[in-house]
């Protein structure tokens, strides 16, 4: 994929506030079946956002259907590429958590949902993105080794 596809960082930061929802109700449920169900969920929902980028997600067409008419276009848009690499980080998080939990190993899946909770809440409410800002310090180290 050569071109950089712009998207609203809006847009990445509703899918936070919906993947904080999820994440918590894991978290609530706990490392049982209940809980390791809806962070099965969660990482298929990651799934899009992973391989493609966020502009893929449900969450993005929700806010693209609902939210997005009601508060107009973006002042700037943003690379889908540090916000792929953070939904990326989310699968992997999500995906050990659901592991875990398919092992009823309780630490493990607390562990990773917790993770997943944190960086969704950081983003949803501070619109820090972790996994973004992790990929542009690769990306800083990368280029300046090559």
């Amino acid at each position: 994929m050569s071109q950089d596809i712009r998207i609203d960082p809006r847009g990445y930061r509703f899918g936070a506030a919906v993947t904080l929802a999820v994440a918590l109700v894991a978290l609530i449920l706990g490392a049982g079946v209940a809980g390791t169900v809806v962070i099965g969920v969660l990482a298929l929902m990651f799934l899009p956002g992973a391989t493609v980028g966020p502009q893929a997600t449900v969450q993005a067409w929700l806010f693209k259907r609902l939210l997005r008419p009601r508060i107009g276009p973006p002042t700037e848009t943003e690379s889908f590429r540090p916000p792929r690499f953070a939904q990326q980080m989310g699968l992997a998080m999500a995906a050990a958590a659901f592991v875990f939990g398919l092992l009823d190993i309780a630490a493990g899946f607390y562990l990773f949902t917790g993770l997943v909770t944190v960086a969704s809440f950081l983003n949803a409410v501070f619109g820090f993105c972790l996994g973004c800002e992790i990929y542009l310090l690769l990306k800083r180290t990368t280029t300046r080794a090559a």
